[in-house]
């Protein structure tokens, strides 16, 4: 089962196997610089406060990484996952012993910055399609082994999540018609090999309005209108959209989204979301 305490995305053997490669990966044999300065004996008082506007994913992560190093850490989460908060909001405080606090930093703030550097980024997409009917997609192009984390944070920045990984939908891509000869032969295969096949839907990838009629007649559910242009995109959605749902893909970026969305497509998929999502300033401050 998920681990229903914290809110997030991974089953409780995959988060404690997450938590221990990156704690393993972070402190090695041991934190020589904390246990050469810092006497076993010292308390420490602190928050994660943000340095720049950000949404927020990945708090219960940390607080997780924080007491798997050390369970007494009196933690106390200020902000949820989701939350969009500005410049200096105190998003966690923490009070324990020194040296645990210090061993637990980085591996804590680099899960937590990293994800909520892809929520913000998706939030900074969605806004800008706020006042359409389509809906951010995320993509299978994430860092590897932190999928399922990603995808989370894109449904905290409000996007929608795509496909987790290939068995979640048939996508017909261009190297799959050209191994079979043709969109309908690559349609006629997918819908023959199965129930699961034929239940799941049937998307196929189109580069020209010929291939996106060509989709539609041999009984695609979606067409992933890709690198269309805007007039190409409008004329797609005027002779496509009451038969099949459309998916706009490729370059899209922050100054091209909104025009792509009012041409009336259902969704738009971009990968940059959880490929380049910078990280988010987040930074452990210390209270006298």
């Amino acid at each position: 089962m998920l681990d229903g305490h914290f809110k997030v995305p991974l089953f409780k053997e995959e988060l404690r196997h997450f938590i221990s490669c990156v704690l393993d990966e972070d402190i090695g044999s041991g934190d020589l610089t904390t246990l050469a300065t810092i006497p076993s004996i010292t308390n420490l008082r602190a928050e994660l406060n943000t340095r720049e506007t950000i949404v927020v994913a990945g708090i219960d992560i940390a607080e997780r990484i924080i007491h798997t190093v050390d369970s007494a850490i009196s933690i106390e989460i200020l902000v949820q996952d989701g939350v969009e908060v500005t410049t200096g909001n105190t998003l966690m405080r923490l009070e324990g012993n020194a040296r645990k606090i210090l061993t637990a930093e980085r591996s804590a703030l680099n899960v937590l910055q990293h994800l909520s550097g892809i929520a913000t980024l998706t939030r900074k997409y969605v806004k800008e399609i706020a006042h359409t009917n389509c809906r951010l997609l995320d993509t299978r192009k994430t860092i590897p082994m932190m999928r399922k984390l990603a995808k989370y944070a894109t449904r905290m920045g409000g996007a929608m999540n795509h496909r987790m990984c290939l068995d979640d939908g048939i996508l017909i891509k261009d190297n799959h018609i050209a191994s079979v000869g043709s969109i309908k032969n690559a349609i006629k295969a997918a819908k023959n090999y199965g129930s699961l096949a034929s239940s799941i839907g049937i998307t196929v990838e189109c580069d020209t309005i010929e291939q996106a009629a060509e989709a539609t007649a041999a009984g695609a559910d979606r067409l992933l209108l890709d690198n269309m242009s805007l007039n190409m995109l409008r004329l797609a959605v005027s002779e496509f959209s009451a038969k099949v749902n459309l998916e706009a893909s490729g370059g899209v970026t922050l100054d091209t989204i909104k025009e792509i969305a009012e041409t009336g497509v259902d969704f738009i998929s971009v990968g940059r979301i959880t490929q380049s999502a910078p990280a988010v300033d987040i930074g452990l401050d210390y209270l006298k």
